[in-house]
């Protein structure tokens, strides 16, 4: 081969770690046939360095790229993209002076942003039966070409469409796809025809803001979803329904645990006694785990002068986010993160090397501006609380303390039985610091996760903006996966506060810093085991634990013994003395979702006994009560998930 030969080609890194020349100027579809004419026929996209793209993306030399076929796990995404523009067909059949403007898929589905048209819920199955008829179609998706000026023309009566045309489509050429009458610019990619979608549905209505400003035009966005069988469609509709079922906000109210009233303002969540108890447990279990881990508890204020939120970098890259305020001439920012504040303690005096592993805890409460179209119970707030860790190390000591802090977000997950999925999230196209730097964290998370033979992904540009990042998913009992805790890395942080500490050579040095917390937020954390449970907590998280029953007034005497016996030993712990009768107490006792029931009449209390029941409406009588309140203290302290007394 000669040296113009050699200019000519690139080299492309496929998944199993092999190298395939190809010529410049060669598309992600030319590299599939490259490697076997019969994958090159199945490809419908590729992936550039983990970034979904049409097939006739170009590839560049060094390029990571994947091959995706109906096979693949990202199919699914692609087809949902082509159910987007099912519904937009559909929609502008019915609705002609309907204004398209984005239509993304998402992790459950799809959904478009429309104007121009006033739609309910009620218009939705007339939208859908226009969709069904041109999936029964079965029109070819085709891509095409064209210049700036003829996509201008094409949407002279659409301003979003004209407004992403000139600030998001770069070059002098645009691509659309079509199908049948029906054309959208967009960058794909997309499915060989309408009849790859094999089944559809729309699922409801909400109000959003053209480009998520809510200084911007209110539009309607209409959610969808899609699969290639009707049974997977139905399966999703089912759990969709159990999902509705064990909705946290539904829950909440039920169990009296937490409220959002709108006089409060959105996004800011107010906690009631049995919330804020089970919330107690969790801080106090984190707090435990901190502390047996050697670290030390700090707090920060909610308000910093915005002079720090300059100098950690948070201004310039988070300023949108967050909450500004004037005070004196002054500006303040209610705290978006506590790592700032985590710095500076560490600022305000010297240290030795053999002072480190520096280890912070924080319980901290942050806000972040959020859309308010975004906002979603517990989920999505303004204003949360990170049980959050800060490290301050040596470069030395980073793999042992990230493999330390792994350790503790596992005990968290088998405490509670929970499944993780976990992720290595690189550098975002937003960051600070140089190449050299980032290379180095990314290398180091890798490495601790190699060596631990943990399976994970790889999330390219989903890491923060000071340093990269280990993310853990929840898995919760529907096998829905949540963001969870996080273990971040940081080399940029400290050189922007100046920190250092004296090493054994007498020379100043830089320390490491380690973001890291737990559970993630304590609010979406909640939410999860809400769900996840249905309101069934653990013993040693639910706000009651147990409920005395007193069969009638005459052994009410009785059960405020036992509730005392109980409440000794740090039982939380109530008596039902309603005038209702004991089958009525049962069903109450099972709707407020209580692990245990104790059931007193005449015969236990001259016994000295109690009758127990438990959630699952097992029952056993004649208990000795020391024997109960014995094994209730072990369920607790050992963090049990299950009531299991009448199990044993």
């Amino acid at each position: 081969m000669s040296e113009t030969d050699a200019q000519a080609d690139v080299a492309v890194v496929l998944p199993d770690g092999s190298e395939l020349t190809v010529p410049a100027g060669s598309t992600i579809e030319d590299v599939a046939y490259e490697i076997g004419p019969g994958l090159g026929a199945d490809t419908v996209a590729g992936k550039i360095d983990g970034e979904l793209m049409e097939r006739h993306a170009e590839v560049s030399d060094g390029d990571r790229v994947e091959i995706v076929t109906d096979q693949s796990d990202e199919y699914l995404r692609v087809l949902r993209h082509s159910a987007a523009h099912v519904f937009a067909q559909a929609l502008t059949r019915l609705y002609p002076d309907a204004k398209l403007t984005i239509g993304p898929p998402t992790d459950e589905g799809f959904y478009y942003d429309v104007a121009g048209v006033d739609l309910d819920e009620n218009d939705l199955a007339a939208i859908e039966d226009e969709m069904e008829s041109i999936l029964d179609a079965d029109y070819d998706i085709e891509r095409s070409v064209r210049s700036r000026e003829d996509a201008a023309r094409i949407y002279a009566d659409n301003e979003y469409k004209r407004e992403i045309l000139e600030e998001e489509a770069a070059g002098e050429t645009v691509t659309f796809y079509e199908q049948g009458e029906f054309e959208d610019l967009c960058q794909g990619p997309h499915v060989e025809s309408t009849g790859a979608i094999g089944a559809v549905t729309l699922l409801n209505i909400s109000a959003s803001y053209w480009r998520g400003d809510e200084d911007n035009e209110t539009l309607t966005r209409v959610y969808g979803t899609a699969f290639e069988r009707e049974s997977d469609l139905e399966e999703y509709l089912e759990m969709r329904a159990a999902a509705e079922e064990r909705d946290h906000r539904k829950i909440g109210q039920e169990m009296n645990l937490f409220s959002i009233p709108t006089v409060t303002g959105p996004g800011l969540p107010l906690y009631h006694p049995p919330g804020k108890t089970v919330l107690n447990e969790l801080s106090g279990f984190a707090d435990r785990l901190n502390r047996e881990n050697g670290y030390e508890e700090v707090e920060t204020p909610h308000v910093f002068r915005t002079e720090l939120w300059k100098r950690s970098g948070h201004y310039e890259n988070y300023k949108d986010d967050m909450f500004l305020l004037d005070v004196n001439d002054e500006e303040y920012g209610l705290k978006p993160m506590n790592c700032p504040g985590h710095a500076t303690i560490f600022d305000q005096q010297s240290w030795s090397y053999r002072d480190l592993p520096k280890r912070y805890f924080e319980n901290g409460k942050v806000y972040r501006k959020e859309q308010r179209g975004e906002l979603s119970g517990l989920s999505r707030v303004w204003s949360f609380t990170i049980d959050d860790g800060h490290l301050f190390v040596r470069p030395d000591q980073i793999r042992a303390e990230i493999e330390s802090v792994i350790e503790m977000i596992f005990e968290v997950v088998e405490t509670l039985g929970l499944d993780v999925e976990v992720a290595l999230a690189t550098r975002p196209e937003k960051s600070v610091g140089g190449d050299e730097i980032w290379e180095s964290a990314e290398t180091q998370l890798r490495e601790v996760l190699d060596a631990g033979s943990y399976d994970y992904d790889v999330e390219p540009g989903d890491g923060a903006f000071y340093g990269p990042k280990i993310d853990f998913g929840f898995e919760d009992a529907l096998g829905r996966v949540w963001d969870g805790p996080t273990v971040q890395l940081d080399f940029n942080m400290p050189d922007r506060f100046g920190l250092t500490y004296t090493g054994e050579d007498n020379e100043e040095h830089q320390p490491v810093m380690i973001h890291r917390a737990l559970y993630g937020s304590y609010e979406r954390f909640f939410m999860v085991l809400i769900e996840h449970f249905d309101g069934n907590f653990p013993f040693w998280l639910a706000p009651e634990q147990v409920r005395i029953l007193p069969v009638s007034d005459d052994t009410l005497g009785y059960a405020h013994r036992v509730k005392n016996a109980l409440a000794e030993a740090g039982i939380r712990v109530d008596v039902e003395d309603r005038d209702w009768t004991v089958g009525r107490k049962i069903r109450q006792g099972h709707d407020d979702r209580l692990p245990y029931m104790v059931i007193v009449g005449e015969d236990e209390a001259d016994a000295g006994t109690v009758s127990v029941r438990d959630r699952f409406e097992n029952q056993r009588g004649d208990v000795d009560l020391d024997a109960f309140v014995d094994h209730l203290v072990a369920e607790r302290d050992q963090k049990r998930v299950e009531p299991d007394f009448i199990a044993e």
